[in-house]
This record gives C-alpha cells, sequence and structure tokens, in this order.
C-alpha cells in the first residue's frame, strides 16, 4: 500500500536524529537518511532510503529535516553541498538544528527563492524526550508552513509556533539559557550542601517538594550524586549554545551576567577535557575549582 503521507527526507543521524528517525518511520513516514559518517543510518537500512549525499536525499522530499550540531555545519549541508539547490517547488524544509537567528533567517530566504517553505523548529528535551516522542519543539515561520508541518511534529513532540522565520531560535536560545544557569545553580547548591555534612540525595529529594524543584534538578541532579555523564547534550554544545546567547545578546544591546558567567565556566569545562561529557558535568569544573567532590566528606553536620 501506498503511504499517503509525505515522504520525509532526514538530514543527521546522531544522538537525536536517531531516536527521532525511529519515532518518524514507527509512524508511517516514508523516509530517505543522509548522514555524514553514513554507518550512523545502517540500523534502517531495511526501512529506509539511505542516500550518498544531501542533494540526493531531498530530491523527492516532500519535507526535509535537518538536525545537525550547529551553524556551521547546516550552512555546509544546505547551501555548499547543495541540499536548497536540489529542493523541489513546494517542498518544506524543517531545520530542527539549535543555530543562530540570522542564519536561520538566511537560509529561509534561500529556501523560499527555490519555490519551498522553511521552518526553525529546534527542539528541547534531549535524548530522553526524542526517545519518547515529547520533544518541546519551538517553531517559527508563517502560520501555513507551520501548520503544514504539525503532522511530522505529532509524531516527535509537541509544538508551539513562536513567530515569523527565526523565532524558534530566539526561543531556543532563551531554553538554554534557563538549562545552562539552572545547571550551574544545581551544581553550586548540591556541592554546598555536601561540604557541610548534609546528604545531597536526600537535599535534592527535599527541594524537589519545594519552590526550587525543576526537571534540572530531577533529572541532571540525579546524574551529578550518580556521577552519570554519560552525554544526552554533550558540554561542548551547551558552550555553543551559550556563545550563540551572548552574540545575540550583543546585537541587541544587552547585557547579560548569569549567561555570560555560564559561559566561563562551559568554557573551562571543555578546556579541562570535558568536551563531550553530559551538560550536566558542569558539576566537574565546579569540583575542579573548589578542589572538592560532591559527596566527598565534609566538615560534618553542625551542631
Amino acid at each position: 500500500m501506498t503511504s499517503t503521507k509525505p515522504h520525509i527526507a532526514f538530514l543527521g543521524i546522531g544522538l537525536m536524529g536517531t531516536p527521532m528517525t525511529r519515532n518518524l518511520l514507527n509512524a508511517g513516514f516514508p523516509m530517505t537518511l543522509w548522514n555524514r559518517t553514513s554507518s550512523k543510518c545502517e540500523p534502517f537500512a531495511s526501512e529506509a532510503v539511505i542516500a550518498e549525499s544531501p542533494a540526493e536525499a531531498v530530491a523527492n522530499a516532500d519535507v526535509v529535516i535537518t538536525m545537525l550540531e550547529n551553524s556551521d555545519v547546516v550552512e555546509q549541508v544546505l547551501v555548499a553541498q547543495g541540499a536548497i539547490d536540489a529542493l523541489k517547488p513546494g517542498a518544506l524544509v524543517i531545520d530542527m538544528s539549535s543555530i543562530q537567528p540570522s542564519v536561520a533567517r538566511r537560509h529561509g530566504e534561500l529556501v523560499a527563492e527555490q519555490g519551498a517553505g522553511y521552518v526553525d523548529a529546534p527542539v528541547s528535551g534531549g535524548t530522553v524526550g526524542a526517545a519518547e516522542a515529547r520533544l518541546s519543539i519551538m517553531a517559527g515561520g508563517s502560520e501555513a508552513d507551520v501548520d503544514r508541518a504539525r503532522l511530522v511534529f505529532e509524531a516527535l513532540g509537541k509544538c508551539t509556533r513562536i513567530g515569523p522565520v527565526g523565532a524558534g531560535q530566539l526561543a531556543k536560545l532563551a531554553n538554554q539559557a534557563i538549562v545552562g544557569i539552572t545547571i550551574g545553580a544545581v551544581s553550586e547548591a548540591l556541592l554546598l550542601a555536601a561540604k557541610g555534612g548534609a546528604d545531597p540525595a536526600a537535599v535534592r529529594e527535599a527541594l524537589l517538594g519545594g519552590f526550587a524543584g525543576s526537571r534540572i534538578l530531577e533529572l541532571h541532579g540525579q546524574r551529578m550524586i550518580d556521577r552519570e555523564f554519560a552525554p544526552g547534550a554533550p558540554a561542548r554544545i551547551q558552550l555553543k549554545d551559550m556563545r550563540m546567547i551572548l552574540d545575540e545578546a550583543r546585537a541587541e544591546g544587552l547585557t547579560l551576567p548569569l549567561a555570560q558567567q555560564t559561559h566561563n565556566e562551559y568554557l573551562s569545562l571543555v578546556a579541562n577535557g570535558h568536551s563531550d561529557v553530559d551538560h550536566s558535568g558542569l558539576l566537574l569544573e565546579l569540583e575542579h575549582l573548589n578542589g572538592a567532590l560532591l559527596g566527598s566528606p565534609g566538615r560534618g553536620p553542625k551542631e
């Protein structure tokens, strides 16, 4: 039976792209896949077409999804490797990468010149949210183009239209500012409690029931206690996002001191060899700065 769903070309089968592709295939979308390291596409070889180039992947696609690491990689794939030039008229490009808003706007203009639609739709939720199809999708684009994308988004999570092209990326920057700064706050709070003699696991449990409770404290606080820093979102990506936040702030004439300090901490974390730990591994930089480990013996509870 021929599928009535749009044919999707998915470019970028990485930590996020892999579970997203699985959910789209499970939802019945016919797919063509491309990844710079082609072996990452092989688990889907019996269910999808594997393309040898971005241009080949998009040539017959109704919808093109990119999930790539940064602005430079998206530029390379969409522009330098000819994906935009190969679009068929009426196609819809959905860039789910996290890139600079200005880059999204320029790509939107280039796509429009080809007679196709464009939505920037970065996500929040990490690899867990991707696997469970409950990503928070922040979409920038015309109402018509975002509506066209909703059938695809339903297989991946929940979409909110933020505004015109580029607005989705602005929302993602806001998200990453909150995430990065809050990871720093949770790291400092748990280390402070532990050094005073408190059990950080009990502190986390108590705080989850109060005003300080958050998804970051719930998930990443537990990662810190367990010292489980296998990447869901690598520290180098959080650093990239913090840098984009500061670039956007400067462009708008803003000073963001908390974002600046958090950027500096991630910069040190990556410089000290931890680029591929999870972004909750910011705790490692705080421990390095203080010469103390979370959960190591403190001074004992005060009388």
